[in-house]
Protein backbone atom coordinates (compact mmCIF):
# COMPACT_ATOMS: atom_id res chain seq x y z
CA UNK A 1 0.00 0.00 0.00
CA UNK A 2 1.08 3.17 -1.19
CA UNK A 3 0.38 6.39 0.66
CA UNK A 4 1.70 9.83 -0.15
CA UNK A 5 1.06 13.57 1.06
CA UNK A 6 0.15 16.44 -1.29
CA UNK A 7 1.97 19.30 -0.12
CA UNK A 8 -0.84 21.61 -1.75
CA UNK A 9 -3.47 20.86 0.16
CA UNK A 10 -2.44 18.44 2.97
CA UNK A 11 -3.96 15.58 2.94
CA UNK A 12 -3.02 12.08 2.95
CA UNK A 13 -3.44 9.85 0.06
CA UNK A 14 -3.45 5.72 0.23
CA UNK A 15 -3.14 3.99 -2.63
CA UNK A 16 -5.65 1.01 -4.20
CA UNK A 17 -4.70 -2.00 -6.04
CA UNK A 18 -8.27 -1.60 -7.77
CA UNK A 19 -9.64 1.86 -8.64
CA UNK A 20 -7.92 5.72 -8.60
CA UNK A 21 -7.79 7.57 -5.35
CA UNK A 22 -7.32 11.63 -5.70
CA UNK A 23 -6.90 14.12 -3.18
CA UNK A 24 -9.09 16.62 -5.42
CA UNK A 25 -7.09 20.13 -4.97
CA UNK A 26 -6.15 21.82 -7.88
CA UNK A 27 -2.69 19.62 -8.07
CA UNK A 28 -4.70 16.47 -8.61
CA UNK A 29 -2.61 14.10 -7.04
CA UNK A 30 -3.69 10.52 -7.85
CA UNK A 31 -2.43 7.36 -7.01
CA UNK A 32 -3.80 3.81 -8.18
CA UNK A 33 -1.51 0.65 -7.56
CA UNK A 34 1.95 1.58 -7.24
CA UNK A 35 1.49 4.94 -9.80
CA UNK A 36 1.59 8.08 -8.79
CA UNK A 37 0.48 11.41 -10.76
CA UNK A 38 0.13 15.14 -10.47
CA UNK A 39 0.60 17.98 -11.85
CA UNK A 40 3.32 19.02 -9.86
CA UNK A 41 5.24 16.29 -8.49
CA UNK A 42 7.23 18.13 -6.40
CA UNK A 43 4.24 19.22 -4.52
CA UNK A 44 3.68 14.96 -3.59
CA UNK A 45 6.07 13.40 -0.86
CA UNK A 46 5.83 9.64 -0.31
CA UNK A 47 5.34 8.60 3.50
CA UNK A 48 4.55 4.90 2.76
CA UNK A 49 5.79 2.41 0.10
CA UNK A 50 5.79 -1.43 0.50
CA UNK A 51 6.59 -2.34 -2.67
CA UNK A 52 9.88 -5.41 -2.59
CA UNK A 53 12.21 -5.24 -4.82
CA UNK A 54 14.08 -8.34 -4.39
CA UNK A 55 16.82 -9.39 -7.34
CA UNK A 56 16.81 -12.97 -7.47
CA UNK A 57 19.98 -13.70 -10.17
CA UNK A 58 20.15 -16.93 -11.07
CA UNK A 59 23.24 -16.10 -12.85
CA UNK A 60 26.61 -15.97 -10.73
CA UNK A 61 28.93 -13.14 -10.45
CA UNK A 62 31.22 -14.96 -12.70
CA UNK A 63 28.38 -15.21 -14.99
CA UNK A 64 27.56 -11.97 -14.55
CA UNK A 65 31.07 -10.43 -15.39
CA UNK A 66 31.31 -12.04 -18.47
CA UNK A 67 28.61 -11.04 -20.03
CA UNK A 68 29.96 -7.05 -19.06
CA UNK A 69 33.01 -8.22 -20.88
CA UNK A 70 30.73 -10.00 -24.22
CA UNK A 71 28.54 -6.69 -23.86
CA UNK A 72 31.47 -4.25 -24.10
CA UNK A 73 33.41 -5.85 -27.40
CA UNK A 74 33.84 -4.50 -30.36
CA UNK A 75 31.51 -6.19 -33.50
CA UNK A 76 33.98 -6.51 -36.16
CA UNK A 77 32.94 -6.18 -39.70
CA UNK A 78 33.99 -8.73 -42.10
CA UNK A 79 34.98 -7.45 -45.80
CA UNK A 80 34.43 -9.81 -48.21
CA UNK A 81 35.49 -9.77 -52.20
CA UNK A 82 32.83 -9.76 -54.56
CA UNK A 83 33.59 -11.70 -57.84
Amino acid sequence: MLVVKCRACSKEVTGNQSRMVSCGCENMTTIKGDIITAKDLSKVIILQNNSLETSRSSLSSEDIAWQENRRRRKVRKLDFEIR
